[in-house]
C-alpha cells in the first residue's frame, strides 16, 4: 500500500537508509562521478578530478556515438566498468543490455550479447574478470576474456526463480538482487524462489487491442500461499549447486538477508517466520550445507528486516575484519545499534532513550560508528558518533546552528562524508566533509556560510497537536499567500498514515509537498503524524498499530483534526483529505467513520479490504488468517462505505499491480448497495501511481483541483 510514485500525489519522505548512496571507491579515499557521460574520479581531501573514462571513449564496436548508459559500476580496481543502457522496468526488477569498458584495453565487449536488453541484476565478479547475470529466470556468467557464456542453472521457469525475486518478497522486504558472488569468484550464493502454490491475480489491458488481454500477476494474497525460498551456492567449474540447511518448513518463513563473511568461509541468513515476529541469524557451511544459528530475536508484533534501516541495503556491515558486525533491534522498546560477534555475542553501542534512524558508516581507524537520530524532535535527522566497543555516550556530531534535516553518506574507510541538508527553512544543501574533524574541504562552499533562505519556509510552521486520548502528535502547516488570521479558512488534510513512511518531517519545500494542489490556492495545507508511521519515538509508538491497522491510524488523525478545527482560523464547515494508497486507505476510512468531521475527500489508490492484498505488508501488521479475521475485517474500510454522507472522488488505475484494481471494485459495490453518491475515476491500465500516459498528470491534477474546489471552496471567510 506504499506510494512508489514519490512526488506524483504526495512526497512521503523515506528514512536516511533508503536514500542513495554515492559511489565511494573501495579504499574509501575518493568517489565516482559522472559529468556528461564522462567518468570521473573525486580524490580526498582536495578534491581533485581524474578523468576515468571519457564519454568518447565509450562507443559500441561499430557505433560512431558514446552510449548512452543510465547507470555504471566499477571493478574494485577501477580497471573495469559495467555500464546499463535500455532500461525496462518491470514491477521492481530493471532489465538492461549491459556493456563493459576497460580501462587497460581500451576495449568495450557486451555481456549476454545473444540476451539483448533482457539481463537482470547484472554484477562483476570481485576480481573483475567475469559477470554474471540472470536471464530468463536463470543465471550465467560471462568469461569477460574469452567472452564465452556458461549458463549455471537450468531449471528456472515462470514459477520457479534463480537470482531474482517474486513481487511480494520485491515489494515487502526490498529484496531485488537474488545472488552473490563469494569473495574468491569462484562460487555464486542465490535465492531459488519456488511460486508453484502461489495464486494469481489477473489485470485486464481493454485499450491496446480489439480483443481484451489478461495479464497475470503471481501474487500472494493475504492468507495465501507464500514464495518458498532456499539459497544455494553453486560452484562455477562444476555448475553443481550445495542447497543450504536453514532449518524449518520454506512455506511458513521468508529469507530476506543473505551474504558472504568477507572471508568466504560461510554464508549468514537471515529467516524470518511467517508471522514476521521472529527472527534467526544463521552460518552457513556453503562446503556441506550446515546451518547454525547463532542470533534470535522475537517481538511481539514484528520484527523490521535489518536492509530497511542500515546501511549496506541486502548485505552486512562488518566491524573487526569480518569477526562482528552491526545489526540493528527494537528490543529494548528503541531501536538501538549492537555490535554482533559470529558467536553470537552482542553489545549494545548506542544507548539511551531514543531511536537509531540510520547506521551511516564505521571508521575502523578511530574506531567509530556513525549513526543518525534524533532524540528530541521526531521532524528532524542529525549524526551522531559512539565508541565501537560501545563505551562512553554518543556524541552528536551535526552542528547544533543547523536544525532540520542531515543526511550523510560515509565513505567506506568512515573517513570522509558527504552531507546533505534540508529543513523547511532553507533551500537544499551539500557539501563535503572530512572526519572525524568534520570540517568541510572546500571553505568556500562552507554549508552554513550558504544557506539560501527559503520563500515557502515564511509560510510553513510546525506544531504539536495533543489528541483527547492524550496522544501528541507532530505537524506541519502551510497558510496561504496574504492569508487573513480574523478569517476562516478551509484546510485540506494530506495523509498516510501506515508503517511505511512518515509525512512530519522538516525538510525543504514541505509545503509544496501537497501533491498537485497549489499551496497559494487559498487553503490551508496540513499534515499530522499519528501512531503507527515509522517516526523515531520507540517501538510503542510504531507498533500501537499492531492488529490495528485500518483502525487505529484514522482514529490519531481524526483525534488531531478535531482539536484542529477548533483553531479561530480553521473554518470546520470546510474539511478535506487525501491521499494515496495507504494515504487513500486512510481517507476511506475518515469519510465513512467520521462523516461528521470530514465532508470532503480524494482517495487515490487505496486499500479498501485488508484480504486483498499481498500477505507479508498485511501479516506483518494484522497477523494471521483465519486467526485474526476479526482485526483483518475491523481495519477494512469497506465495512464502513454505508455511512458516507460526504463528497468522496476515488481514483486508481486499472493496471496497478501494487494495489488491485479488485479492491476498487469490491467498495463500490458496497457504496452502490447502499446508494451512496461518489464519483470514480478509473485510470485504463495505469499502475499504482497513476502517471503513465499522454495528459495522465494534467487530466489528475485538474480532476483533484476541481472537486475540491467544488465541494470545498477555497478562501478565508
Amino acid at each position: 500500500m506504499k506510494n512508489k510514485i514519490i512526488g506524483i500525489l504526495f512526497c512521503l519522505i523515506l528514512p536516511a537508509a533508503v536514500q542513495a548512496q554515492m559511489n565511494w571507491v573501495l579504499d574509501g579515499n575518493s568517489y565516482v562521478s559522472e559529468e556528461n557521460g564522462t567518468l570521473v574520479k573525486v580524490s580526498m581531501p582536495g578534491l581533485s578530478k581524474t578523468v576515468l573514462v571519457s564519454a568518447a571513449q565509450l562507443v559500441l564496436p561499430g557505433g560512431s556515438t558514446p552510449l548512452k548508459f543510465s547507470r555504471y559500476e566499477f571493478s574494485k580496481d577501477l580497471q573495469k566498468v559495467l555500464l546499463f543502457a535500455d532500461p525496462v522496468r518491470l514491477y521492481h526488477n530493471t532489465f538492461n543490455s549491459c556493456w563493459v569498458y576497460d580501462l587497460k584495453t581500451k576495449k568495450m565487449q557486451a555481456v549476454g550479447k545473444e540476451m539483448g536488453s533482457q539481463l537482470l541484476n547484472t554484477k562483476l565478479s570481485p576480481d573483475g574478470k567475469m559477470a554474471a547475470f540472470v536471464y530468463k529466470n536463470n543465471i550465467y556468467v560471462q568469461d569477460l576474456q574469452t567472452e564465452a557464456v556458461s549458463q549455471l542453472t537450468a531449471d528456472g521457469k515462470e514459477r520457479l526463480l534463480n537470482g531474482l525475486f517474486d513481487y511480494a518478497y520485491s515489494e515487502e522486504l526490498f529484496c531485488v538482487d537474488g545472488f552473490r558472488w563469494s569473495p574468491d569468484g569462484r562460487y555464486i550464493a542465490y535465492w531459488q524462489m519456488d511460486l508453484s502454490k502461489v495464486g494469481t491475480f489477473y489485470m485486464i489491458n481493454n485499450t491496446d487491442s480489439i480483443y481484451p488481454k489478461p495479464i497475470p500477476i503471481i501474487f500472494s494474497k493475504s492468507g495465501g500461499a507464500i514464495a518458498e525460498a532456499k539459497i544455494g551456492v553453486i560452484a562455477l567449474d562444476t555448475k553443481k549447486t550445495q542447497w543450504m540447511k536453514v532449518p524449518g518448513e520454506t512455506s511458513a518463513n521468508y529469507i530476506p538477508r543473505m551474504e558472504w563473511l568477507p572471508d568466504g568461509s560461510q554464508l549468514i541468513v537471515q529467516q524470518l517466520n511467517r508471522k514476521q515476529n521472529e527472527s534467526k541469524l544463521l552460518l552457513c557451511n556453503p562446503a556441506d550445507g550446515s546451518a547454525k544459528t547463532i542470533y534470535t530475536e522475537k517481538d511481539e508484533a514484528w520484527i523490521d528486516v535489518k536492509g530497511f534501516w542500515m546501511r549496506g541495503g541486502n548485505g552486512w556491515d562488518w566491524m573487526d575484519g569480518g569477526k562482528s558486525f552491526i545489526w540493528a533491534t527494537e528490543k529494548d522498546g528503541w531501536r538501538h545499534l549492537y555490535s554482533i560477534t559470529l558467536e553470537g555475542k552482542e553489545t549494545l553501542l548506542t544507548k539511551g532513550d531514543y531511536d537509531v534512524t540510520n547506521f551511516n558508516g564505521y571508521d575502523a581507524k578511530n574506531k567509530l560508528v556513525y549513526f543518525t537520530a534524533s532524540p528530541e524532535n521526531a521532524t528532524q535527522r542529525y549524526l551522531f558518533r559512539v565508541k565501537a566497543d560501545g563505551a562512553g555516550p554518543a556524541e552528536k556530531v551535526t552542528p547544533a546552528s543547523l536544525p532540520g534535516t542531515h543526511n550523510y553518506s560515509l565513505s567506506s574507510n568512515g573517513l570522509w562524508a558527504q552531507h546533505n541538508f534540508s529543513s523547511h527553512l532553507y533551500e537544499p544543501a551539500s557539501e563535503m566533509l572530512s572526519l572525524p574533524s568534520n570540517k568541510p574541504l572546500d571553505k568556500n562552499k562552507d554549508m552554513a556560510g550558504n544557506l539560501v533562505p527559503s520563500a515557502q519556509g515564511k509560510k510553513t510552521s510546525f506544531f504539536k497537536i495533543t489528541t483527547e486520548e492524550g496522544i501528541e502528535m507532530d505537524g506541519w502547516m502551510v497558510k496561504p499567500a496574504n492569508f487573513d488570521p480574523s478569517k476562516k479558512y478551509p484546510v485540506v488534510f494530506t495523509v498516510y498514515s501506515e508503517p511505511f513512511a512518515a509525512t512530519v518531517n522538516d525538510v525543504a519545500n514541505v509545503g509544496q509537498r501537497a501533491g498537485f494542489f497549489d499551496v497559494d490556492s487559498g487553503y490551508i495545507f496540513i499534515s499530522v503524524e499519528g501512531r503507527g508511521a515509522p517516526a523515531p519515538k520507540g517501538r510503542a509508538w510504531r507498533k500501537a498499530i499492531y492488529r490495528n491497522l485500518g483502525w487505529l491510524n484514522p482514529n490519531d488523525q481524526a483525534m488531531a483534526a478535531r482539536q484542529i478545527i477548533k483553531w479561530p482560523f480553521i473554518d470546520p464547515s470546510r474539511v478535506a483529505v487525501f491521499g494515496s494508497s495507504g494515504g487513500g486507505s486512510t481517507t476511506m476510512h475518515l469519510l465513512f467513520r467520521y462523516p461528521d468531521l470530514y465532508q470532503t475527500g480524494i482517495a487515490s489508490a487505496g486499500v479498501p479490504s485488508h484480504f486483498v492484498y499481498n500477505n507479508i505488508y498485511t501479516e506483518r501488521f494484522l497477523g494471521l488468517l483465519p486467526e485474526n479475521e476479526a482485526d483483518y475485517a475491523k481495519g477494512s474500510a469497506l465495512n464502513y462505505a454505508k455511512n458516507l454522507k460526504g463528497n468522496l472522488l476515488l481514483l486508481h488505475g486499472t493496471g496497478d499491480h501494487n494495489v488491485p484494481y479488485q479492491g476498487e471494485e469490491l467498495l463500490l459495490n458496497e457504496l452502490i448497495k447502499y446508494n451512496r453518491q461518489f464519483m470514480f475515476m478509473p485510470y485504463p491500465n495505469r499502475t499504482h501511481g497513476i502517471s503513465e500516459g499522454e495528459g495522465t498528470r494534467e487530466h489528475k491534477a485538474t480532476l483533484m483541483a476541481n472537486f475540491l474546489k467544488l465541494h470545498c471552496p477555497p478562501g478565508g471567510r
